[in-house]
């Protein structure tokens, strides 16, 4: 078993306290990725669980083995880190196996491991070459395959990708998850990146500021957001945020004054919400639609100050009353050119609501009971 459990850890450099009593359970076999903004401590809770860095105070267990004190060697972890490090003098299959030699294991059982990573990694034709003989891929590659033979539980990964270019780090992802498919390792990868976060993940951890904001599959941080930081991190382009007043309170419904003097009733899962709250109301750009749908979409006028084509899709950005920098994602074959004025149609199901502390009030459970009782 190669599960993680960090319990109340802490992480102190001399007197600035960067991780705040953290709580994580990680499970076997799981992909779990830290996501977070820079500065947030997600590579340093990484390195706390390698055993690269010391913790302050709590535990740390992988399996059932208290490892919070343990050397980095004795923890069963591999890490590969950003930087490939690859000795230039070494070949690809010296440099796989170099620290099972330092370890002085027998020479046929290296030559078997490194057989072992370079058919998963597809390495077979380059085991010969040098780095300097390497595309930015395929070194990525030898330092992950340089891991594998190691033969862990668990597998650390620490922005593997951040030095590849955009068409590489699509192909790196693609090998990354082919890896953990084909090996079934517990592995806790670390990104700035949310497209790796939501394409490689079973499940996210978002960090800010030494503390855990929200844990979930990449689908519940999307749809269900906890926070409002949570919603506006995760989505590209960011999730859009307008003012609200709550102007009525009935039961577990809220009725909303928007700027431009129209009201809607939306479902709420607090009690705490009061008459005259101000209250945020998030639009994620890609659930606007141009055209009316349904009956009870909420409608916005909207001034495109500039629009950006990609040919697949298209990115509106302008203002809705006072509110710059409006997001707008549609179809590529909706014709809009900049200057337009038009109206916004956005269902009310896709709206989300955070209170004056942030925090997430829709009640997105009667949302998915609705749709279920309706068919």
């Amino acid at each position: 078993m190669a599960a993680i459990s960090l319990h109340k850890v802490v992480k102190r450099f001399g007197e600035v306290e960067t991780i705040h009593g953290i709580d994580l359970d990680i499970k076997d076999g799981e992909f779990t990725v830290f996501v977070g903004p820079s500065g947030c401590g997600k590579s340093t809770l990484l390195r706390l669980i390698a055993g690269l860095e010391e913790i302050t105070d709590g535990t740390i267990s992988i399996g059932d083995v208290d490892v919070s004190h343990a050397e980095p060697g004795d923890r069963g972890v591999a890490m590969v880190f950003q930087s490939y490090a690859l000795y230039p003098h070494m070949t690809v299959e010296e440099n796989m196996g170099f620290g099972l030699k330092m370890a002085d294991v027998e020479p046929s059982k290296i030559k078997k491991q490194v057989k072992h990573a370079s058919d998963v990694l597809q390495l077979g034709p380059l085991l010969s070459r040098k780095p300097k003989e390497l595309s930015g891929g395929q070194r990525q590659r030898v330092a992950i395959g340089r891991a594998i033979v190691r033969d862990p539980e668990v597998f650390l990964f620490d922005e593997p990708l951040s030095n590849l270019d955009a068409e590489l780090r699509v192909e790196m992802r693609l090998q990354i998850a082919n890896l953990h498919s084909h090996l079934g390792n517990t592995m806790v990868y670390v990104t700035h990146d949310q497209v790796e976060a939501m394409t490689l993940a079973d499940r996210i951890v978002i960090l800010r500021d030494g503390r855990v904001e929200q844990v979930g599959t990449p689908m519940d941080l999307y749809y269900k957001p906890g926070n409002k930081f949570v919603a506006g991190f995760i989505g590209s382009p960011k999730m859009n945020f307008i003012d609200a007043i709550a102007t009525d309170i009935d039961g577990f419904q809220v009725s909303l004054t928007l700027p431009d003097g129209q009201n809607v009733s939306l479902n709420i899962n607090v009690d705490t919400c009061k008459k005259g709250d101000k209250i945020k109301l998030g639009i994620r750009p890609e659930h606007i639609q141009l055209v009316s749908g349904e009956s009870n979409a909420l409608t916005l006028s909207f001034h495109a100050d500039n629009v950006e084509r990609l040919g697949n899709s298209t990115y509106l950005f302008g203002h809705y009353q006072n509110f710059d920098g409006f997001k707008v994602h549609i179809p590529s074959d909706q014709q809009v050119k900049r200057g337009d004025n038009m109206d916004l149609y956005i269902e009310e199901d896709n709206l989300h609501l955070f209170d004056e502390q942030g925090l997430s009030i829709r009640d997105y459970d009667s949302i998915v009971a609705i749709k279920e009782f309706c068919g």
